[in-house]
């Protein structure tokens, strides 16, 4: 990443087993959300996974967490095109604002492909695996990485 610059929006793509989703979020809503998902963790270096899920669905409701999030969507896999299709959309109709994309790593190369078509000059995209652990990017990313495992084990 470059240096340190305010973007206007910024997009979270993940996926998890058969789901993938994303997450938009405007940078007024950043500084009063960033302390509300302070004990966001990623999944995969989780311990206890199903307890963590449970207080995190918890947390989610507790802080009205989806109140912070401006545009917000999980489907299937398989439906990939329609995920990329919104994302492409709302970066073509905010051309003029600079927006953070970050992608999941195995989706990365074929989303920067399409971006590329519509994308103003004022959009930087980052894989998912290059976020800094620590930063305010990298916490939101996990936002979407916690709902996409909430909903894939809703039985919890």
């Amino acid at each position: 990443m470059r240096d340190r610059k305010e973007f206007d929006y910024y997009i979270f793509i993940d996926f998890s087993e058969n789901l993938i989703g994303y997450n938009i979020i405007g940078k007024e809503k950043v500084k009063e959300l960033l302390p509300k998902i302070i004990k966001l963790k990623h999944y995969r270096s989780l311990k206890h996974k199903r307890e963590y899920l449970r207080a995190m669905k918890k947390l989610f409701t507790r802080e009205k967490i989806d109140s912070f999030i401006l545009k917000s969507k999980i489907i299937s896999i398989r439906d990939n095109v329609a995920i990329f299709t919104e994302v492409l959309e709302f970066v073509k109709k905010n051309k003029h604002c600079i927006i953070f994309v970050s992608i999941d790593d195995f989706q990365f190369k074929h989303f920067k492909r399409l971006l590329n078509v519509v994308d103003g000059g004022n959009t930087e995209i980052i894989q998912e695996s290059k976020l800094k652990n620590g930063t305010p990017e990298y916490q939101m990313s996990l936002i979407i990485d916690t709902m996409l495992n909430i909903e894939r084990r809703k039985e919890y």
